[in-house]
């Protein structure tokens, strides 16, 4: 069946952060990384303007002329894919630790591991592919040297882009008759997505306020990346609201001006266990107002600063102290979406 440019076109215009046209064009690694990464984190989506025509040429092609290039050759290095690779393994690897650090041999296994996956499929993207054992391999490596560290994320993904660069290679040509049907396709994706999306999924029910604020500031910042842009700020931020405004409309609620202020007052309701545990310190009820917060944690230093209680326990007592009203500073502090 031909694909249409202009089929393609409006595919990626109602839902190409999602990779429908990728879909359509039977790209499915690639219709994948954008369902992953809501279109390469924008910056894909955009580009995919100019790349649609090509992506066409390419689904388009007959299978017999599909590889231009033999096999055997390797395909010319590309800094864009590199750097995917590496932006893609640290994400994998930032949701790994978000959903998946309480695992055993986490950082030896599993995070390696995740890093490892999002480097292949970015490696897989179009004609081209990489060797996933040999990937896999160097994450696990590399790993234990940075083992516990919250950054490690960045040099595994770095050492694996370079290893997938290093084993590239043309895809070998389909034989003719041999591409799969839209039902078993996505339902490959379907299970990849659930693969991807269980873990963070869990963290998010089981710790939804450390969570919510950890992603809401990470999407913060990424908004105010784009002060000199307001429309691409809007765009922005009119995407990561479609599931809230999906919401209003199965649940007939109206969309507010303050809108991420909404969600998370509807989400952020239930206090986690460490900040009940901070509510105990400062000797505080539930429904303690950020006022509060502020006038027992002052009482309570005055009263536990080892320079005035000459008990042993005195500076133990201030530090705990002093986390915990940081804990429940965090909860109260402001969040910065419009």
């Amino acid at each position: 069946m031909v694909k249409s440019v202009m089929v393609a076109y409006a595919l990626w215009a109602a839902g190409g952060p999602l990779g429908l046209h990728h879909l359509y064009l039977g790209r499915d690694s690639h219709a994948l990384l954008w369902m992953l990464t809501l279109g390469g984190f924008g910056f894909g989506w955009v580009r995919d303007v100019i790349r649609i025509p090509a992506y066409v040429g390419q689904a388009n092609q007959n299978v017999e002329k599909e590889r231009k290039t033999p096999p055997t050759m390797v395909p010319p290095v590309s800094p864009v894919r590199f750097a995917g690779q590496v932006c893609v393994g640290i994400y994998f690897g930032t949701v790994a630790l978000i959903g998946l650090n309480s695992l055993s041999f986490f950082y030896l296994i599993v995070l390696p591991l995740c890093v490892g996956a999002g480097v292949h499929l970015v490696s897989c993207i179009g004609q081209q592919t990489s060797d996933l054992q040999k990937t896999l391999t160097t994450c696990l490596i590399t790993s234990p040297i940075f083992y516990g560290s919250a950054l490690s994320p960045l040099p595994i993904s770095l050492a694996a882009s370079v290893t997938a660069a290093q084993y590239r290679r043309v895809k070998p040509p389909q034989p003719p008759g041999s591409s799969q049907k839209l039902g078993p396709r996505l339902y490959r994706l379907g299970l990849a997505w659930l693969a991807f999306s269980a873990p963070l999924g869990y963290s998010i029910f089981h710790n939804t306020t450390a969570t919510l604020y950890y992603l809401s500031d990470c999407v913060a910042a990424l908004l105010d990346m784009f002060w000199f842009l307001p429309w691409l700020r809007n765009v922005f931020e009119y995407i990561l609201l479609i599931p809230y405004r999906l919401l209003c409309v199965l649940t007939g609620g109206g969309y507010y001006e303050d809108a991420w202020r909404k969600v998370l007052e509807i989400l952020l309701k239930e206090y986690t266990e460490r900040e009940k545990e901070a509510l105990q310190v400062l000797s505080l009820e539930v429904e303690a107002s950020l006022e509060d917060i502020t006038r027992s944690y002052r009482e309570l230093v005055k009263t536990w600063h080892p320079d005035h209680n000459p008990s042993k326990d005195a500076e133990a007592m201030f530090m705990k102290i002093h986390e915990a009203y940081e804990v429940l500073l965090q909860r109260h502090k402001p969040r910065r979406f419009k």
